[in-house]
């Protein structure tokens, strides 16, 4: 299984990618034949699997029930690099571009390097950024990065540009969990036009319409989180091809 290559494959057939982000932290792991088995009767590509923090292995304690409920590529996104197990099929080697604190940048990577050494995860590197959503988010507080201000979208779109030129495969656009907004269109647009890598986009979408909007403003593969934790008959919505 080529992770990133499926990706660019699906893209070049126009495909929709849907990833539905998993969070250990709040999540039961006795729930999770049922949450998986609505997933795959949904249109959901990919399970990510990742928090702003890990307790007792919580990560890979997922991961390894997950696994057994589905066929679908399980992807680790990362908060740290505790949730680091080789049990996943990938892992979005994130760099939080939009910030300035350099254990976001290289810091974690480096420290990463002895842990992937021992495992066969497909590494994808992502470029990271926050845009901020009217409140502050887990990977503010996290991180200590300010999110990028929608009003300075030519500075997120050059953002993104460096990413590319340095050499990311993927850049996520991230309004955070829990957003009250999501990334706005033009933003997206702007950055899809200006990059030739795939653009995950993030954040504050809870409706087929806002995930359509994303879709059609030049997201290649969107991730929902929230709405599912706050509402799984989301997944009912998803039952029906986008249009």
């Amino acid at each position: 299984m080529n992770i990133y290559q499926d990706i660019l494959n699906a893209i070049e057939k126009n495909q929709r990618l849907l990833a539905v982000l998993v969070d250990p932290d709040k999540f039961n792991i006795e729930d999770v034949s049922g949450f998986i088995l609505k997933l795959n009767n949904s249109i959901a590509t990919h399970i990510f699997v990742g928090g702003s923090t890990d307790e007792d292995n919580a990560t890979e304690n997922l991961v390894i029930q997950i696994k057994t409920h589905t066929n679908l590529p399980v992807v680790l996104f990362p908060g740290d690099i505790s949730q680091i197990t080789s049990h996943a099929d990938a892992l979005l080697f994130l760099s939080l571009i939009s910030g300035r604190n350099a254990e976001y940048l290289i810091g974690k990577h480096v420290d990463s390097v002895p842990l992937l050494k021992g495992t066969n995860l497909e590494v994808i590197p992502t470029g990271y950024i926050l845009v901020e959503n009217g409140k502050k988010t887990a990977v503010e507080r996290v991180t200590e990065t300010r999110p990028m201000a929608i009003e300075r979208g030519q500075k997120i779109i050059d953002t993104a540009s460096a990413g590319e030129l340095l050499g990311m495969k993927l850049m996520y656009l991230e309004a955070g969990s829990g957003a009250k907004h999501p990334i706005p269109l033009e933003i997206i647009s702007e950055v899809k036009r200006e990059l030739g890598i795939p653009i995950i986009v993030g954040g504050g979408i809870r409706s087929t319409q806002l995930l359509n909007d994303a879709y059609n403003s030049g997201a290649d593969l969107v991730v929902i989180g929230t709405a599912f934790e706050d509402n799984e008959s989301f997944f009912d919505e998803l039952e029906m091809p986008i249009k």
